[in-house]
């Protein structure tokens, strides 16, 4: 093992010790021996099943089969959730199969930051998150179900329905993904159209008709963001199936792993004899290697939020100097787009999670010696499924990478250090991606332009204000000013400036996600500025130093001035309309980036302190 694997997991380990000691407690507490249904009162019990078949009663009724919960965030309107429309009938016929039982628990929200991207929508996005995590709550509460699964697959979906389901870690569970469409337009050519629309060479038809051929079908999008980080993650952490991540939707292996899914939770549940619950899983050995494979891969940004707050829900403590600390030590074996031109189908077909965890396992990044749904060992993870028949089987990943562009062996890795960076000095803490940013780019000295939003900065490119070298400080955009939305707006106009040759980056408190491109961006600034943070002190024409080579994150003012300058106050915002007033109690509490960003830092029962 990796002295720092080891070094970092110990401090996670010792820094959680009192919160995830009383988690455990908790979850002991809320565990029992034999169907949890049969603690229910005859009328509660009555009002569980009323619906089902006679059979089905006549199963939930005897106490000697499981009944597994299903809670999903389908909706037909969203590519990514419209295939899990099958997913319920397929699980139900599997478990009944098996002798036991499956019902619909609930579902959660899905939004898309795709659709809602620069749009006053975008200010639920992050909080949508917890409020998924509160509905999976709500859906496991009756205390009807002996193991779950998660069907979902985007941003906020996964983590919020993990953030649920450690709140029910008492359950087996296991995560049911959807797959990714089929590949479309190549990613470099909807970018170059994207650039050409910002500069005004071509016209909305051209650019919608190159977003349909982006994506165009059923399934989650093919760029290596979160919704794809996600399912990396799954799987490294032991929660999906070997190989389930990246498998297209609508293929008989992607209903045949449901149905071995459904499967599995029977097994997992004290009736099936192998229980295993979820807390059983979910360490601190999960957690740092779901961090190593973020920077293995150059995933996305938002998992220094989420992989946070998931970690938190099962009383682990996470911060981002864990991250820098791995992401300095773990190989990039991995270019996907935005990393690169590949898509995730690419990826999959190079080799994908099996080949990826074989490297890492050999390489002694990972931890093998885990519990996962299907067993005791990581090693388990190095296989991918084929279909004997209509039967799921597991052999070995290919042992050489298909496609060295997209995939590679951490022996010849196509960087030493992994996707992200901690960035830190007076301007705050932040993070920044920088697979994604070539080496001549990962340096910017240059004057501040200051923005409150990024419709700003959109208003002074094509006023033509920006032909020159320039930092872009965007404030008053993290969780407590505005829910801390998505800036991609800014994206193809900076890119364009980058492209005539100007020294450009980004400075914020907002999020720029798993797309975080070519531009080099410091993103999660914290504290925030509508807390007093730093970036609230800077002043157009400040000279500010972002350098992702050393980490440092500096505006160069003498430190007296420094220190004398009045915060500016952010300026009238209206939250009314498209919901956002009712989020004002999520932006009232919620906590610092680094923290996660999430509402439940706030109670003591979460926290555990």
């Amino acid at each position: 093992m990796h002295p720092i694997l080891a070094e970092v997991t110990e401090r996670i380990r010792q820094r959680s010790e009192a919160s995830r000691s009383a988690y455990i407690k908790a979850m002991k507490q809320a565990e029992q021996k034999g169907p949890y249904r049969g603690t229910l009162g005859c009328g509660n019990l009555a009002h569980g099943f009323a619906a089902c078949a006679q059979t089905d009663k006549q199963t939930l009724k005897l106490m000697n089969q499981a009944n597994v919960a299903i809670v999903s965030s389908y909706n037909d309107m969203l590519s990514a959730h419209q295939p899990l429309q099958s997913f319920p009938e397929i699980i139900k016929q599997a478990a009944h199969e098996m002798g036991s039982v499956a019902q619909f628990a609930g579902g959660v929200p899905a939004m898309c930051d795709g659709v809602t991207q620069g749009e006053p929508g975008m200010e639920l996005s992050l909080f949508s998150r917890d409020v998924i995590a509160m509905s999976t709550a709500i859906a496991l509460s009756h205390n009807m179900f002996d193991s779950a699964l998660y069907l979902g697959v985007c941003d906020k979906i996964i983590p919020g329905l993990v953030i649920g389901a450690l709140r029910f870690g008492h359950l087996p569970g296991l995560f049911v993904p959807a797959g990714p469409m089929v590949s479309g337009m190549p990613n470099k050519e909807k970018a170059r159209i994207r650039q050409l629309f910002a500069e005004g060479k071509v016209g909305r038809d051209e650019l919608l008709e190159a977003e349909s051929q982006s994506y165009h079908s059923p399934g989650t999008c093919t760029f290596y963001g979160t919704a794809n980080s996600n399912q990396m993650l799954m799987e490294i952490m032991g929660l999906h199936l070997p190989g389930a991540a990246f498998v297209n939707p609508g293929t008989p292996m992607r209903d045949a792993l449901t149905a071995e899914a459904a499967r599995q939770a029977v097994r997992n549940s004290h009736v099936g004899g192998k229980f295993r619950p979820l807390y059983d899983i979910v360490d601190e050995k999960a957690i740092v290697n779901a961090m190593v494979a973020l920077m293995a891969t150059g995933g996305s940004t938002n998992h220094t939020l989420h992989l946070v707050a998931m970690a938190a829900a099962a009383g682990i403590r996470i911060d981002w100097q864990d991250f820098s600390d791995l992401s300095a030590v773990t190989p990039l074996l991995c270019r996907i787009y935005p990393n690169g031109q590949a898509d995730v189908n690419h990826f999959h077909a190079a080799g994908g999670v099996g080949f990826l965890v074989r490297e890492l396992l050999d390489a002694g990044l990972l931890h093998e010696d885990v519990k996962t749904v299907v067993g005791d060992s990581l090693r388990d993870y190095a296989n991918e499924p084929f279909l004997d028949g209509s039967q799921v089987c597991w052999r070995a990943a290919p042992v050489n990478s298909l496609d060295e562009t997209v995939l590679r062996p951490a022996s010849r890795p196509f960087n030493d250090e992994g996707g992200l960076k901690l960035l830190q000095g007076n301007l705050g803490r932040g993070v920044i991606k920088v697979s994604a940013v070539a080496d001549e780019h990962q340096i910017v000295e240059a004057p501040a332009r200051v923005f409150h939003d990024q419709l700003e900065l959109a208003a002074a490119f094509k006023n033509g204000e920006l032909e020159c070298d320039f930092i872009a400080v965007v404030r008053f955009q993290g969780p407590a000013a505005c829910g801390m939305p998505e800036l991609h707006k800014m994206t193809p106009y900076l890119g364009v400036l980058q492209d005539k040759g100007f020294k450009v980056a980004l400075v914020t408190d907002g999020r720029m996600s798993g797309a975080s491109g070519k531009v080099p961006a410091a993103i999660h600034v914290c504290p925030e500025a509508v807390h007093g943070g730093p970036l609230a002190k800077v002043r157009d024409g400040d000279m500010v130093r972002l350098n992702a080579k050393t980490g440092e994150l500096q505006v160069l003012v003498g430190d007296a001035e420094w220190a004398g300058r009045e915060l500016v106050k952010v300026g009238e915002v209206s939250h009314q309309g498209m919901g956002r007033e009712l989020f004002a109690m999520m932006r009232q509490v919620v906590n610092g980036a680094e923290q996660g960003a999430t509402v439940f830092g706030q109670l003591e029962a979460y926290r555990h302190e």
